[in-house]
């Protein structure tokens, strides 16, 4: 190779190298961070009740109640915004239906420290849970799997379904995706239960059921064959029903 052309090699790879140092990785447009709790909302829609919103989204409804200034009994509107985590510095205040977008809080203060479920005993012993079905158990509880969050119980279209302890229905209603037709009972300020893909609900919002009263028929709605789906869940969070219910 001739000089001219040897230097002008040379020339080309100092410029190649000095331009790599000094590059920058532009991220694409739209990508964003994996999306957190802190700062999250919803936007209530026609029949949803604030414990279908909690039970959703796996939280306490006295949280949610509390992140948004709402009292008992926990009245709800169309269209109207709700935060889903608590903010330093925020003010609990309830909005009523509005166009304009909410600034999302910066921090997050949890309300309490997470809680531990107590032993099944204390639970047995506070509630006396009862089996909500009769029927093979075919699906167990596991805390890491979404899908898996309670028990399933197979059984035959039109079997009952029957309150696993004494409470008050807070939810009846289909609006929650992925249980069909549902009933929640709050059992007392920690304890709720739920059961869905019944072929019928039996007992509307606010009614008071006792220990195996029957509550519903089983079905298939949201699922692929005749069963109840049953959870247990403490201040908001899913537990094993096994712990809880009597051994067979």
């Amino acid at each position: 190779m001739t000089t001219p052309f040897r230097t002008l090699a040379l020339l080309l790879s100092v410029a190649f190298l000095v331009s790599c140092t000094h590059a920058r990785v532009i991220p694409e447009r739209g990508t964003t961070r994996a999306a957190s709790r802190d700062g999250a909302t919803t936007i209530v829609r026609r029949g949803d009740t604030l414990y279908g919103i909690a039970f959703r989204n796996g939280l306490d409804y006295r949280d949610v109640a509390a992140w948004n200034g709402i009292r008992a009994p926990y009245t709800i509107y169309p269209g109207q915004r709700l935060r889903l985590s608590g903010a330093a510095g925020s003010r609990n205040v309830a909005t009523r239906p509005a166009s304009d977008p909410v600034r999302r809080p910066t921090t997050s203060t949890p309300t309490r420290p997470p809680v531990q479920a107590p032993p099944p005993t204390a639970a047995a012993s506070k509630l006396g849970w009862t089996w909500p079905a009769q029927g093979a158990l075919i699906n167990t509880f596991s805390g890491g799997d979404p899908t898996r969050q309670g028990i399933d119980i197979a059984g035959q279209r039109g079997d009952p379904v029957r309150a696993a302890a004494d409470g008050v229905v807070v939810y009846s209603g289909s609006g929650l995706v992925g249980y069909g037709e549902l009933v929640i009972v709050k059992h007392d300020e920690s304890w709720l239960s739920a059961y869905g893909h019944n072929r019928a609900r039996l007992v509307a919002e606010g009614a008071k059921v006792r220990a195996g009263q029957q509550i519903a028929e089983m079905g298939r709605t949201g699922a692929d064959r005749d069963m109840l789906h049953f959870e247990i869940r403490f201040d908001g969070k899913p537990v094993d029903p096994l712990r809880y219910l009597p051994k067979r």
